[in-house]
């Protein structure tokens, strides 16, 4: 690999193999024979395609955004450069040691406290004790967790689970720095204390990889980007070319739908439909939502929902979380039920509508455009305009000049 190529990645693919129970036997003879078919291999398996033939190469000092829809294998891809999971396929060369914070609380004991997990979590990355105490105190200042450093970590929000968690992988002085989403956690002032030393990592002439669905944020610090789609590399340029194929992509006419069992989450709780009601719309006017959740009697915990509303750029512009008006659902029984959003004036477009369990600060499914509708080009506004006078913003705001 040349030496100002910090990573090299050459045809990797990654296939999972997905084995499927067979039918329950209709007789003793059947199921010997189905045990000796299993032990000579014989098994009925379904493969899914993680990635696809992906291959791009990364130069030294490059902040580099990636971006898809969920399922679209970025997450594989960091595991892969991270040698957690191993490619089926294809070669990935190095030019350094990796850090990384892909999944939340990964090294973190529950049973332990912060202050012992720092040491925990450091030695997984790679650190040596030495260097986790050199960095302790700038460790714990960065992550804001001074107060709770001797408590276990089971009693942690998953906000205080993951500035810890970016605060070791951030202080850990390896040449590449892998992200998975860790900007969708916490308050603006962590977040920008993120991005401050994600920047820091680059200037410094190392590599820096970031997965987010957030596309200010990719084209605020990135220098370039991976644009991918259902494990296929589509696009690796520029980040305006990256975020522009990505914007395409939710403007297509038909929504992704997957099946439930490829869905983020663990599973236990999942939505079976949902459908908007009306799916044209005047701007102003109600939305509806109308959706069911499957039934799941030994899950035990109550559940909460979430639902995100998106733009054609992809950008979020309003959550509606069921904790802030405290609606709480039972797992005990399916759920039929209803989202009514007082809409505001949503700039005309198309809107996509990301449905969420969660429950203990997990999801238990992502349904990633559920749902889509259309708003209609109506503005709220008497006089006639001018196109740029509404360039701006997400939604057409009620307002007056006045003069005294």
């Amino acid at each position: 690999m040349a030496d100002d190529l910090a990573i090299k990645v050459e045809h990797v693919s990654k296939t999972y193999r997905i084995l499927r129970r067979e039918d329950q036997s209709s007789s003793a003879a059947e199921a010997v024979l189905k045990r000796v078919r299993q032990r000579q291999g014989q098994r009925f398996r379904e493969s899914f395609e993680a990635l696809d033939d992906v291959t791009f190469e990364v130069p030294w000092g490059e902040v580099v955004g990636i971006v898809g829809r969920n399922g679209a294998g970025k997450s594989t891809l960091l595991k892969i450069l991270n040698r957690i999971t191993a490619p089926t396929k294809g070669r990935v060369e190095l030019g350094g040691r990796v850090g990384s914070l892909l999944e939340v609380g990964t090294g973190f004991h529950p049973e332990l406290t912060g202050r012992e997990n720092v040491y925990l979590n450091g030695t997984l990355l790679g650190m040596r004790r030495r260097e986790i105490r050199d960095r302790f105190d700038a460790i714990v200042e960065f992550a804001g967790t001074e107060r709770f450093l001797d408590t276990q970590v089971k009693r942690y929000s998953t906000g205080m689970y993951i500035r810890l968690a970016f605060a070791v992988a951030a202080h850990l002085e390896s040449e590449i720095l892998a992200v998975d989403e860790v900007l969708t956690v916490g308050d603006s002032d962590f977040q920008t204390k993120c991005l401050r030393k994600m920047r820091e990592v680059a200037r410094d002439g190392r590599t820096v990889l970031v997965v987010s669905h957030q596309l200010q944020t990719v084209s605020d610090l990135c220098t370039s980007a991976l644009y991918m789609e259902q494990g296929h590399l589509i696009l690796h340029g520029s980040v305006d070319e990256a975020l522009e194929a990505y914007k395409r992509s939710f403007a297509r006419e038909a929504p992704l739908l997957r099946e439930a069992s490829f869905r983020p989450g663990t599973g236990e709780i999942r939505f079976l439909e949902a459908k908007v009601v009306e799916d044209i719309a005047r701007p102003g006017n109600e939305v509806v939502v109308e959706f069911t959740i499957g039934a799941n009697p030994s899950f035990g915990n109550r559940y909460h929902l979430s639902a995100f509303l998106n733009n054609e750029d992809g950008m979020v512009v309003a959550q509606c979380d069921s904790r802030v008006v405290d609606f709480w659902l039972d797992p005990a029984t399916d759920v039929h039920g209803q989202l009514r959003i007082a809409s505001p004036w949503l700039k005309p477009g198309a809107y996509t509508v990301d449905l969420e369990v969660r429950s203990g600060g997990h999801a238990t499914d992502l349904w990633e455009q559920a749902c889509r509708f259309q708003v209609l080009p109506i503005t709220p506004y008497p006089a006639p305009t001018t196109p740029d006078a509404l360039d701006h913003g997400v939604v057409y705001p009620q307002f007056e000049y006045t003069q005294s």
